[in-house]
């Protein structure tokens, strides 16, 4: 049982579903740790074939949460270094299970949400969700989920997205690759389901083979990426506790405007 997740095996398929809808499915420490845990589970789950992560409720998961972000703007650079870690694992874990996983993207994702979607082998989408990457509007940046975004959507989409922060429609998370394909509302389920039929007519052991032939050949290499994730974290930490960073916390979590945005409005 899990405070901030739902899990069930449904045939051979882990489903794991994000579970606060209340605060559409936010970060916080707990969920990290138990998602990290669930993931777990599944690759050890011998009848499990696929790994199936959606959200409840309206959106998919809208990035850390605000009580967990005014946690971090007080904590020292060492322990906001400990955090990214943490998250960062998390979605190496994911990139790398064993097992072919399939984002169910019922309804908007932001930040570390899109991490999550690029992580998966397969992403499937409402058309009436929306996206976005952020963080440079806090003054900060995607360190942690950046090598799985680049992946999946390129270099020359992630140069704009990562510095514009600006949000934008499933039929562009299509387009530039974050989605394989998006779909009414009503036929998510039908679209998951087609998926998973493909794939059951592959051999498990070949699936398993393919996705790391995948990976390989496409230069993710899972201790590359465990060096580069201390790398993103120790620059997050560094910027969550830097000037621009507290302000753009505190701006956020003051509902108001940060003062780049004030000093240009005088301009």
């Amino acid at each position: 049982m899990y405070e901030t997740l739902v899990t069930e095996r449904r045939d051979d398929v882990a489903r794991i579903t994000l579970n606060r809808p209340e605060l559409h499915n936010a970060f916080n420490a707990t969920l990290v740790a138990e998602l990290t845990d669930a993931l777990e589970a599944a690759e050890r789950d011998p009848a499990a074939q696929a790994v199936l992560l959606t959200g409840a409720g309206p959106s998919f998961c809208a990035g850390a949460d605000t009580r967990w972000m005014r946690g971090m703007a007080d904590a020292s650079e060492a322990e906001n270094k400990e955090d990214a870690l943490r998250l960062a694992q998390l979605l190496r874990q994911l990139n790398f299970l064993s097992k072919p996983t399939i984002a169910r993207v019922n309804g908007a994702a932001f930040g570390g949400g899109i991490g999550l979607i690029a992580c998966c082998d397969i992403a499937i989408g409402s058309e009436d969700a929306s996206f976005g990457l952020s963080e440079v509007k806090l003054g900060l940046v995607p360190a942690t989920i950046s090598p799985y975004v680049l992946a999946a959507i390129g270099l020359r989409h992630a140069r704009r997205l990562f510095v514009t922060g600006e949000t934008f429609d499933a039929a562009r998370a299509t387009s530039i690759g974050l989605l394989h394909e998006s779909v009414p509302a009503d036929a998510l389920d039908d679209a998951v389901d087609k998926v998973l039929e493909a794939m059951r007519r592959g051999g498990p052991l070949a699936r398993c083979e393919a996705k790391r032939l995948a990976l390989r050949t496409g230069g993710m290499d899972e201790r590359e990426a465990a060096q580069r994730d201390a790398e993103n974290a120790e620059l997050i930490a560094r910027l969550r506790v830097g000037e621009e960073g507290q302000e753009g916390l505190g701006a956020f979590l003051e509902k108001r405007r940060a003062s780049w945005r004030e000093s240009k409005s005088r301009a």
